[in-house]
């Protein structure tokens, strides 16, 4: 009977949801993978297109066995299944890792050379650093060098410099740095903590286009001179003064960089979306689930003085992902629409994603699309891929592995969402990059030559070159994503039939784009080219 009601409901809220979607332009979804073996808590795409994917070691068996070779003992009892897994986006296969020490809620980025280093975790993982390097049969290294602090729901940034910056966590109001240094007292995060619930864990990090970093935490933001550690400006409450990071759990993205030659002033402005009200925890825990938030909040951090602007989300969300897209919008998907992060406390999967243009005006940015028929509620996980899809799994808010019996069982699977430029009806007017080739170096405050072709009739100011630097991915926060429109010194001219080339200026500085491999897109009509890859050094 529990099960027939589930799903009765279950259809209701997805009839309901695609007629919330009906009559606009929806993407659409499609199913990877029934099951990889393992939940996908954490993500980060790397530049030979494997995202590689992982959970927790210590709540048992998963449904990926290892090789009979690679039997780890984890908390006294030998485990012979994998938690990790290389998923290879273009022959959509995966193949298990081997990890070892704790990885529950851990934090990561990748480094200039493009090796993603993983921080943290749980017990025995709290104080390791982890690296994986791309390679067809590469797998987890597990560091020597410590973390000085044990580090659970933390935030990571690459810097200017290359090095990695590991932000609070919990109980832990201070940062370091990779390769460790030393550690740094972060008052901010103490004040910013609720007695009880935190709400300042997974703090929204953002390197400003002065070097500084914008750290978010609960309901108010400063700028830091880390170097320095010295707090340079502390920002406004947000109006309500509801909170957004963990387990409140809203999300956030520093929107797209324009206008990046050295000496330019650079509009910086951080979009903070969904979350949850004050007493939302505690009334989870007594199995009553309140309302999550509809409202977003956008602030321009280098005004003279700043303000918050709210705005307003079609539906509510908590739990969600936003992803920067590489047509310069923002797409938030995931999430519940009731409740918090933590064990069994969200309620009302919002199976429908929306798409958020910054440059139309107040009260017409968001655009609802096409539902997945699939929850994605605490531990899911999101990350855009070079072909310009969302690539999205995880999904278990249970203590452990869990399939039965249950409102929203362990999601082992993997799907895609397709936002409506990959529609067949815009593959005409969708570009193809031919110069630079996957993998070219590029420099700072360099002129660069982009060709690409078109098949149909090209509108020549609709063009427009982006990067994107990939983004580690976990608990509804995207650490170290970043877009850059870089500025055309050229008009576009044509070299052939359908063939074009642009030329464009690289980032001025790495305050503006921190070195590392970036995904580069040519934009036509709002339709983005397959992106190549590119490394800034």
């Amino acid at each position: 009977m529990f099960h027939i009601l589930h799903l009765f409901l279950f259809n209701i809220l997805i009839l309901s949801q695609n007629t919330i979607a009906k009559g606009v332009k929806t993407g659409q979804w499609q199913l990877l993978q029934k099951t990889i073996g393992i939940s996908a808590m954490h993500m980060q795409l790397l530049h030979n297109d494997r995202v590689i994917m992982y959970d927790r070691t210590d709540f048992g068996p998963s449904n990926l066995t290892l090789g009979s070779s690679q039997c780890p003992i984890r908390y006294d009892k030998t485990d012979c299944t994998a938690h990790s897994v290389e998923y290879n986006v273009l022959s959509n296969t995966y193949r298990p890792l081997n990890i070892i020490s704790d990885t529950w809620c851990s934090s990561g980025t990748t480094l200039i050379d493009g090796c993603l280093l993983q921080s943290g975790g749980w017990q025995a993982g709290e104080r390791v650093f982890r690296t994986f390097t791309p390679c067809p049969t590469c797998d987890w290294e597990e560091l020597s060098d410590k973390l000085f602090q044990r580090r659970w729901y933390a935030s990571n940034h690459i810097l200017p410099n290359g090095k990695i910056i590991i932000i609070g966590g919990r109980d832990q109001f201070n940062y370091e740095f990779f390769p460790t240094t030393n550690i740094f007292k972060l008052p901010f995060l103490a004040e910013t903590y609720d007695q009880g619930v935190e709400n300042n864990l997974y703090p929204f990090v953002f390197l400003n286009v002065d070097g500084n970093l914008f750290i978010f935490a609960n309901n108010r933001a400063i700028l830091l001179d880390y170097n320095a550690n010295k707090v340079v400006r502390s920002y406004p409450s947000i109006p309500g003064g509801e909170p957004r990071n963990y387990p409140s759990t809203g999300s956030a993205v520093l929107l797209p960089l324009v206008n990046l030659e050295l000496g330019v002033k650079v509009d910086a402005q951080v979009l903070v979306c969904g979350g949850t009200p004050n007493n939302s925890y505690w009334s989870a825990k007594k199995k009553q689930f309140i309302p999550a938030l509809d409202t977003c909040a956008r602030i321009r951090i280098n005004d003279p003085n700043p303000v918050w602007v709210m705005e307003k989300m079609p539906m509510r969300r908590t739990m969600g992902d936003m992803i920067l897209l590489p047509n310069g919008k923002v797409i938030i998907i995931n999430g519940a629409g009731s409740g918090c992060a933590g064990w069994e406390y969200g309620r009302d999967p919002v199976l429908t994603p929306v798409v958020y243009d910054p440059h139309e005006p107040v009260g017409s940015r968001f655009h609802v699309m096409a539902a997945s028929i699939i929850p994605r509620m605490y531990h899911s996980s999101a990350v855009l891929l070079r072909d310009g899809r969302i690539l999205v799994g995880g999904s278990n808010p249970h203590e452990y592995y869990n399939f039965t019996n249950v409102l929203f069982p362990t999601e082992l699977s993997l799907e895609a969402y397709l936002p409506p430029y990959l529609s067949s009806r815009k593959s005409g007017i969708r570009p193809t990059v031919t110069v630079p080739t996957q993998y070219t170096n590029i420099t700072y405050g360099k002129n660069v030559t982009v060709n690409f072709s078109i098949s149909m009739k090209i509108k020549l100011d609709t063009i427009k070159i982006t990067m994107i630097r990939p983004a580690f991915n976990t608990h509804s926060f995207s650490m170290s994503q970043r877009l850059l429109v870089l500025t055309r010194t050229k008009i576009i001219t044509p070299v052939g039939p359908g063939q074009f080339q642009v030329n464009v200026t690289t980032p001025g500085s790495r305050n503006l784009a921190p070195p590392g491999f970036y995904m580069l897109f040519v934009v036509h009509r709002d339709v983005p080219s397959p992106g190549v890859w590119v490394r800034l050094l």
